[in-house]
């Protein structure tokens, strides 16, 4: 053997491993486009849903708040003794004159019982105002009121409580359950 077939040798070897490598590994190849291909398909069919579905301009609800209580109030009233039950919040001398308005959602136990509530606000300087909330329903509800609705309440910077009240005349029964949740001060 010259050296010219040994070359010759050497490089059918080269090329026919070669050639098996690249078989080889041409399936990967394959996968991973399709895997491309599919994830590439899957962001555009998601990003077309959120463009259709998002809503055009600033129309969505968006709110900052300051959340007052953590979980959700339970008022659980009996008039036999008392003529009032109140559930109040120290504020802390809390400057509220950057929020707008107090928000909050209610709902009744008794399905029959007729309950209005009575939100008050209470500042350091022994200014009180409050608003009342009539027909309360046994389905929980959001309630919001702008705090310009408290007349009562000329300075809002040194704020002392929140408190809200079932009152004797203001219920047809005289004992039952009101639930408060997500009691918040939105801007």
């Amino acid at each position: 053997m010259d050296k010219k077939d040994i070359y010759e040798h050497l490089a059918k070897i080269y090329l026919d491993v070669s050639s098996q490598r690249k078989k080889k590994s041409r399936p990967k190849q394959v996968f991973f486009k399709k895997i491309a291909l599919i994830s590439s398909i899957f962001i555009f069919t998601l990003g077309a849903v959120l463009f259709v579905n998002f809503p055009k301009g600033n129309t969505f609800n968006s709110e900052l708040a300051l959340v007052l209580a953590p979980g959700p109030i339970k008022i659980n009233f009996d008039f036999n003794p008392a003529k009032k039950e109140i559930y109040s919040i120290n504020l802390n001398k809390l400057n509220m004159s950057r929020f707008k308005s107090v928000a909050f959602a209610v709902k009744k136990a008794n399905y029959n019982d007729s309950i209005s509530l009575r939100v008050e606000f209470s500042s350091a300087f022994n200014e009180k105002s409050e608003a009342y909330f009539k027909h309360i329903p046994h389905k929980w509800q959001d309630y919001k009121i702008n705090l310009s609705d408290f007349r009562g309440i000329s300075d809002w910077t040194d704020m002392s409580s929140f408190s809200v009240s079932v009152e004797e005349w203001n219920t047809k029964e005289k004992k039952g359950v009101v639930y408060i949740d997500n009691v918040r001060l939105l801007k």
